[in-house]
């Protein structure tokens, strides 16, 4: 691992409450892990406790489980992880993802459904002629518990000869708890395909 860290590297911990999430430079690497200083007070990261670590490298964006051997201030001291994987090299991970949801903008809904998700954005197909100028409203259902809601503006739209439209487009004002629970669910799924 010491090669994959190195000082003032940017790292996000995402611990089992994803509203606790955190992101932080790197201090330094020892043999036995490394400290970092993180950008807001560690509310809800505990010593001990197994979390998710992020950190984009030059060889792609690299995922581990670790913990936090002691927390002092805004420091945090984390263990060396047994092990690591690289999940692929865009920015964030896409998953394949089906499910029905309404667009909104002006009071005009559009009935779609996604085919692929990821943090950054989505693709969508529908009947409906949707208009491309307009950034919609919509509600992300991940599961019973979770729940996002952003905005999606259009960037491209292919039409089939059957009529139907094939959408894609990005989140956009999308808060940081948002955002990071839709990097850990595409994380997460992408991981439990590649174990099956």
């Amino acid at each position: 691992m010491r090669e994959l860290l190195k000082k003032d590297q940017l790292v996000t911990i995402v611990p089992q409450d994803f509203k606790s999430s955190n992101k932080g430079k790197i201090l330094e690497v020892s043999t036995d892990g490394f400290r970092m200083e993180l950008k807001y007070n560690p509310t809800g990261l505990f010593k001990n406790h197994i979390c998710d670590f992020y950190s984009l490298t030059d060889n792609g964006y690299l995922y581990f489980e670790s913990y936090i051997e002691n927390i002092e201030n805004n420091v945090v001291k984390i263990a060396n992880p047994v092990k690591h994987r690289f999940l692929q090299r865009r920015k964030f991970t896409r998953i394949k993802f089906l499910e029905d949801l309404v667009l909104e903008a002006d009071g005009v809904k559009h009935n779609v459904r996604t085919l692929d998700i990821s943090a950054g954005g989505m693709k969508i197909t529908t009947t409906e002629n949707v208009d491309m100028e307009k950034i919609y409203g919509l509600t992300l259902h991940l599961s019973d518990e979770q729940e996002i809601k952003c905005k999606y503006q259009l960037i491209r739209v292919e039409k089939n000869d059957s009529g139907q439209y094939t959408i894609s487009g990005k989140f956009t004002c999308i808060s940081n708890i948002d955002k990071m629970t839709l990097v850990q669910f595409c994380m997460k799924k992408d991981m439990e395909i590649a174990n099956k």
